[in-house]
């Protein structure tokens, strides 16, 4: 059965350590297969698989720099599958 879209999102100021620290978390969750999102409202569990998509943007001007990570995959659904007869008639 197909889930409803869900969204998780944290916005925050924090130092480079700490962001070091979050991307390797990232990175040691896309490793074990199972992403834990969460903070003090809400919280979001992915499970990341097969072949991932990354996407890279940056950009830079005079007052402000930023790096923008994507992170995508495809899910499978489980479907129950239907066994069906063939049939092939002659005329």
């Amino acid at each position: 059965m197909r889930q409803g879209k869900k969204n998780f999102r944290h916005e925050s100021l924090q130092d480079r350590a700490s962001i070091q620290a979050l991307l390797k978390s990232i990175s040691q969750g896309i490793a074990k297969g199972k992403l834990t999102l969460s903070d003090e409202d809400d919280e979001m569990v992915m499970q990341p698989d097969g072949l991932l998509q990354l996407k890279v943007t940056a950009a830079q001007d005079a007052e402000r720099h930023r790096i923008n990570l994507r992170i995508a995959w495809q899910v499978e659904e489980e479907r129950p599958k239907k066994s069906k007869t063939l049939r092939v008639k002659l005329k």
